[in-house]
């Protein structure tokens, strides 16, 4: 499945699938040949998906200035190349969040290829469940254009996953490509992690 990845990094998959527990391992055809954010980025091979259960049990999710009306999601952050995965996930969270927060669970691990890649994936995303433990929410990189959090139910990533689905199909030159491509994209982690989510609590 991860055969693609260099082998320290299939190992390091190994351990946080023992440490974490077995991800759901799903692969994506997204059924196109375009490219956009993130997945044209040459800087990183995938991204970390956070999944933040607030104190009082919700889930975080954001939207960035630029992106379509009512488009909150998941937060992710890039994994540079020959960066650990587990030091990605805790960059990222930091950055994005100043909160304190405990890994609880390996939840997913999303595999997706595009009509040009064949069975070469394109990109990864990689979701654990994190418990906010301390901190005030608070983006440290203004450059992430973070417009607004809010918080939802977990059964509410199904919602979630439904509207990326159907955003629009208009052209965007904030990712380099179609919203209705990027939706079809993102759609995939929601719909899994609810998926994890679901199997064990």
């Amino acid at each position: 499945m991860f055969s693609w990845l260099p082998e320290e990094t299939q190992t390091e998959l190994i351990d946080l699938a023992q440490r974490y527990g077995q991800p759901l391992v799903h692969i994506a055809d997204l059924g196109t040949s375009n490219q956009f954010d993130p997945l044209d980025q040459k800087d990183r091979y995938g991204e970390v998906c956070m999944v933040i259960r607030r104190k009082n049990g919700r889930l975080l999710t954001m939207k960035k200035r630029f992106y379509p009306v009512g488009a909150y999601r998941l937060l992710t952050g890039g994994i540079k190349h020959g960066e650990n995965i587990f030091d990605a996930l805790l960059r990222e969270t930091e950055e994005e969040t100043s909160l304190e927060v405990s890994v609880e669970r390996f939840l997913a691990a999303a595999v997706y290829r595009t009509t040009t890649t064949g069975e070469k994936p394109t990109f990864y995303t990689f979701a654990f469940l994190l418990n906010e433990l301390d901190g005030t929410l608070h983006v440290q990189d203004e450059g992430e254009q973070v417009e607004e959090f809010r918080e939802i139910l977990p059964e509410e990533l199904v919602e979630r996953a439904a509207f990326l689905e159907q955003i629009h199909a208009e052209y965007s030159r904030a990712i380099g490509g179609s919203w209705r491509d990027w939706g079809h994209f993102r759609a995939v982690i929601h719909s899994l992690v609810w998926q994890a989510l679901s199997s064990v609590e």
